[in-house]
């Protein structure tokens, strides 16, 4: 049986991670306007990794014998100013997340919950990912800078990236 302590954390990551789903949806949204569809097709992975992250969340609750609590989601920012900004709030955001995840995972330590301080660690890996990928398009862009030829030669990388469920492989419920 699943703590209430580790439960209600865990409440409140499934509410981030669908948050982060809304967010990257959003941008997805923006780049669309913006008729970069690579940039956009990007940001919908994302926003299907972070819904699959949510799910691995919701199913382990249920498999502790736990119930889990679902919150309203906030609004997210629908605008910026360019592709640098967007790639600037990605990295601040997945910051932000290592940081939730590292939390999760000290409550675990606290209450002596083995189990879920396992189930965090692949959590833990897949932000180190997710920061060194969102680094590395800033740092692209940062170079580009306002090279036309280049953001399109960016924007045409991006659109080959194809959604992979990795909680499937991970997940061992």
């Amino acid at each position: 049986m699943i703590g209430k302590k580790i439960q209600t954390a865990i409440d409140e990551q499934i509410n981030a991670e669908i948050w982060s789903a809304y967010l990257y949806l959003s941008m997805s949204a923006y780049f669309e306007r913006q008729n970069l569809r690579g940039f956009a097709n990007w940001m919908k992975i994302q926003w299907q990794e972070e819904v699959t992250h949510a799910i691995k969340f919701f199913d382990y609750v249920h498999s502790r014998g736990g119930q889990v609590s679902l919150k309203p989601i906030a609004a997210v920012q629908i605008d910026w100013k360019n592709a640098i900004e967007v790639f600037s709030e990605t990295l601040k955001h997945e910051q932000h997340v290592t940081a939730l995840i590292n939390n999760l995972a000290n409550i675990a330590v606290e209450e002596k919950d083995h189990a879920t301080n396992s189930m965090l660690q692949w959590f833990i890996a897949e932000q180190v990912e997710e920061e060194a990928n969102a680094e590395q398009i800033l740092v692209q862009l940062k170079m580009i800078g306002d090279n036309g030829y280049g953001l399109l030669m960016l924007d045409r990388e991006l659109a080959s990236r194809v959604f992979v469920d990795a909680t499937k492989a991970a997940n061992n419920l």
